[in-house]
């Protein structure tokens, strides 16, 4: 049996998905999804845009896992958008700004990997539910890219505190 997006559904799509875009956009052209840049800005907008419309869709009625990872993403985003300016971080605030962003993209993908899977094709989805075999297959290759993503931005900044930049 078809499960077809609500209207909200679509719109919410829609928004996390140029969310989504331009998040990785920035990670490509950058190496990290900065704050201060168009890109950045922009992320954050449909970021935050999409995490407030996904508690207008409820599949089941009420708050999911899903939710709750935009409730994280709402706190972390602030945190990380203004790490330079906050004193507990100190020194290690540009690490904390580049990996806190790079994470709120990672979060923003749980649910979509989970919802992709189990919804499409239309006919007959790859996945029958969140614990399917083939979601927890796409989620962990997602975590291990992200890790490396991460890792590598941890490198990098490291690099140019010392005066170079490894090559992307």
């Amino acid at each position: 049996m078809p499960n077809h997006l609500s209207t909200l559904g679509v719109i919410h799509t829609a928004i996390s998905l140029v969310g989504v875009a331009v998040g990785f956009i920035a990670l490509f052209q950058d190496g990290k999804i900065a704050p201060k840049t168009k890109n950045g800005r922009l992320y954050g907008i449909f970021t935050v845009l999409a995490c407030l419309s996904s508690f207008l869709v409820m599949k089941t009625g009420h708050l999911s896992s899903a939710h709750n990872l935009s409730f994280l993403i709402l706190i972390l985003l602030p945190v990380v958008y203004y790490a330079p300016s906050l004193r507990i971080f100190g020194s290690k605030a540009d690490y904390v700004q580049t990996i806190g962003m790079t994470a709120t993209l990672f979060f923003s993908l749980v649910p979509a990997v989970v919802e992709t899977l189990t919804r499409l094709p239309v006919e007959q989805p790859l996945a029958e539910g969140p614990d399917s075999p083939v979601v927890k297959l796409g989620l962990l290759i997602m975590l291990v890219l992200f890790i490396v993503i991460m890792i590598y931005q941890a490198i990098k900044l490291k690099g140019q505190r010392k005066g170079f930049t490894p090559a992307m």
